[in-house]
């Protein structure tokens, strides 16, 4: 049992007089009430001590709040923003680049075709890229290093067969003469199949276990990729060298005709077009077609007066032609669907109009082209919306601030310039003998001695019409006998 403990005193919390007896409430009163007394001025002492203690504390609060008010400056991280201003700055973004990229089109336009080319290669390679990031999964090619490699063998592969292609077609009087480029070019597509037969065996050596689906899966759709992509982008390079105005026109109809499908949408438009893309309307829809026919017919009307537009860059001198601009122009017989042709109207519009008007075929021709660009080149842009969907992504990638990716911005694009390319060799080309082909049949087509007789006799020709000395000729003949 514990021992009580004598003698111990315990303090009790309230205050005591001096024989140990606890003060009467009137007491208190009256202690509180006089000023000098021991107990008003312990109260008062306590009460500053207190306030200081709150003042301090105050203090510090504000000094930490103004501490993290310089640490979040530092470290870059701004108050959020509200929903107005969000879309404030990102349509001040999406202009500011809107004419960056407009003013940056017209340059390069009027700076010659080799920069325009530059520009299409360029969105080529970024386009294709963001197509195959779209469907790429980290966590499973961490474990197959080489199927990065393999998509950017194949669009290697694919734009040495199609470059490969159009400078042995256009070029061909300056690869077929040159001792180094000549095998390259007689032998171009069978290389081009090798190299493709390699990555294909490089892919199927690569196959893992438990990796099947995603591997083939990719195989897949690069090659998408490069069919929707990078051969469509091919054929509106040889847009280019055709005439810029093969290239500007298809570009410039679908760019206006998305604008105007924009503007009549939101002024009248009502009923819903396509599910994939909510916005579009019926209304905005068919008068963009009418607005864009009108454009076309106007900015034809316009190109059509400018050799720059109008001539192929490869028609007498190639090179001096690659790299001419708007101020050097460009020389050429214009192709007749440039050139007025009398119509002779039915008798029925007499009394209206002349019985003969002139008008130029590319006037009718415009109709086609700014129908397709109104009619079928948004379904390009309504696939990508799919594409998008099917991977729950709202761009394909964030290449121009403010728009999304280029994929974004050139949907339409690929197949209007493959539509054009298409049209023109169907109906408007105009094919004659040139000096490359002269020369590609006459390599592939004759023997050696075969093409030394076609070379004396074009000698013999330019000296009878004057335009080369009889001593070339014997010179020429001199040489020929001396090899032989």
């Amino acid at each position: 049992m514990a021992r009580s403990r004598k003698g111990i005193k315990f303090n009790h919390r309230g205050s005591t007089d001096q024989n140990g007896s606890r003060p009467s409430l009137a007491e208190l009163s009256d202690a509180m009430s006089d000023p000098g007394s021991p107990l008003r001025q312990s109260m008062d002492g306590k009460a500053e001590a207190i306030k200081e203690e709150v003042g301090s504390t105050i203090q510090w609060c504000r000094g930490m709040s103004w501490k993290s008010d310089i640490r979040r400056i530092a470290q870059d991280d701004p108050p959020p923003q509200s929903e107005y201003e969000k879309k404030k700055q990102t349509f001040i973004t999406r202009t500011i680049w809107t004419f960056v990229m407009i003013a940056g089109f017209f340059v390069a336009l009027f700076a010659g075709h080799i920069y325009i080319i530059g520009i299409v290669t360029a969105i080529q390679i970024v386009s294709f890229k963001e197509v195959i990031a779209i469907a790429h999964i980290p966590s499973r090619a961490k474990n197959l290093p080489f199927t990065r490699s393999l998509n950017w063998y194949f669009l290697g592969t694919t734009m040495y067969f199609l470059y490969g292609e159009s400078v042995i077609y256009y070029f061909k009087h300056i690869v077929l003469v040159d001792r180094v480029l000549l095998p390259f070019a007689t032998h171009h597509r069978f290389i081009s199949f090798t190299l493709y037969v390699i990555g294909f065996v490089f892919f199927v050596g690569s196959l893992q276990k438990g990796h099947y689906r995603f591997q083939f899966t990719q195989f897949a759709w690069t090659h998408m990729a490069l069919y929707l992509i990078v051969v469509q982008a091919h054929f509106i390079m040889n847009n280019i060298f055709e005439g810029m105005i093969w290239f500007f026109l298809p570009a410039a109809l679908v760019i206006t005709n998305d604008i105007f499908a924009y503007v009549c949408g939101i002024t009248f438009g009502r009923t819903q077009l396509i599910k994939l893309s909510p916005k579009k309307t019926v209304e905005g829809f068919v008068g963009a077609w009418i607005l864009t026919i009108i454009f076309g017919f106007g900015m034809t009307n316009i190109l059509m007066r400018y050799k720059y537009f109008t001539c192929p860059v490869t028609l007498t001198f190639p090179i001096q032609d690659l790299g001419a601009n708007i101020f050097t122009g460009l020389n050429c017989d214009p192709n007749p669907v440039f050139k007025a042709q009398p119509y002779h109207l039915p008798s029925f519009l007499y009394n209206l109009y002349p019985h003969t008007v002139h008008i130029a075929p590319m006037q009718f021709h415009i109709l086609v082209f700014a129908t397709f660009a109104s009619l079928i080149a948004p379904f390009g842009g309504f696939f990508a919306s799919g594409l998008k969907r099917t991977f729950k992504v709202k761009d394909f990638g964030e290449s121009i601030p403010g728009h999304g990716g280029i994929t974004d911005r050139m949907d339409c694009q690929f197949i209007m310039g493959f539509f054009a390319f298409m049209y023109y060799q169907s109906f408007i080309a105009v094919y004659k003998q040139s000096v490359g082909g002269v020369i590609e049949m006459a390599i592939q087509g004759l023997t050696v001695d075969e093409q030394v007789e076609v070379v004396k006799g074009l000698a013999k020709y330019l000296v009878n019409q004057g335009m080369v000395g009889e001593k070339v000729l014997g010179c020429l003949q001199g040489e020929i006998a001396l090899k032989r």
